[in-house]
């Protein structure tokens, strides 16, 4: 099955940076075996710097390979510029989907977790990706509960689900790792309140997630097939737009890895639901 392959071009440090020519030689083998995706894998990938080339320059050199399409993820905000929204743009194997981690809507608790950006900034990149990347989709990442976290500050990080839209996000409840540093913070969220408050997050997002996809219905979607769908009579795969999407009706003869058009004919509220066009 040679769908997706991940790779690692970068971790936490210049000196641990792929080379360029190196990247682009195991790209064009794995395109040569078959395989149709690639996805760049890292905490911080578009942080990614070695010699003269930063993120911009290499996702646009792995572009020129002709992979047909291309992934990336998870882009840090202080990283993220235009040069790298401009190469979206403009080459079509990049696929228009950006994970874009928040982790909170209040810039006091973004300081505390030493995210180096406030959410003013954060809300300026969405703006900037819509506007430059034509119907990107957007998702992040969100803790609930973290040390010092007041209700005032919960309820900025629900106005900022409400203000986004994200297409989807992964929501999570502040949980103590021993030797991190935030467990050395003051203001422990009791566990009640930290399961409320994702409780009421995730139901918003749901509903959010449900809004946008509706939407989506009647539209033709690339899919690349993964593999069968949970209910064994269908096939599973992802849109460009990294959605999930399963295929039912006819599927006769669509081997795992291939590309199929895809009309929209429903929604679970996560997923799409088509038949091949």
């Amino acid at each position: 099955n040679y769908c997706t392959y991940c790779i690692v071009p970068y971790v936490r440090g210049r000196e641990r940076s792929i080379p360029v020519h190196l990247l682009i030689a195991e790209i064009n083998r794995l395109k040569h075996k078959g395989y149709r995706e690639v996805t760049l894998l890292g905490q911080n990938v578009n942080s990614y710097s070695n010699d003269d080339v930063d993120f911009a320059l290499l996702l646009d050199r792995i572009a020129e390979t002709g992979i047909e399409w291309i992934r990336f993820l998870t882009s840090h905000p202080v990283d993220l510029n235009e040069r790298i929204l401009e190469v979206m743009a403009r080459r079509k194997n990049v696929c228009r989907h950006l994970h874009l981690p928040l982790q909170s809507g209040s810039d006091r608790i973004l300081a505390s977790m030493n995210r180096r950006y406030t959410t003013a900034d954060y809300l300026t990149l969405v703006e900037k990706a819509r506007h430059i990347v034509d119907g990107i989709s957007l998702s992040t990442d969100f803790i609930f509960g973290f040390p010092g976290e007041t209700e005032e500050d919960y309820q900025k990080s629900l106005s900022v689900i409400n203000t986004v839209e994200f297409d989807y996000a992964f929501l999570y409840r502040y949980s103590e790792r021993n030797g991190t540093k935030a467990c050395g913070l003051e203001g422990s969220v009791p566990e009640k309140i930290r399961l409320e408050r994702l409780k009421e997050a995730i139901e918003r997002q749901r509903a959010i997630s449900y809004k946008l996809n509706r939407k989506r219905i009647g539209e033709v979607h690339k899919v690349l097939v993964k593999e069968i769908s949970k209910d064994g009579e269908g096939l599973f795969g992802l849109a460009e737009k990294n959605i999930p999407v399963v295929i039912n009706g006819k599927t006769d003869g669509i081997k795992f890895g291939s590309f199929v058009d895809v009309r929209i004919e429903s929604t679970t509220g996560s997923s799409l639901i088509g038949i091949v066009e």
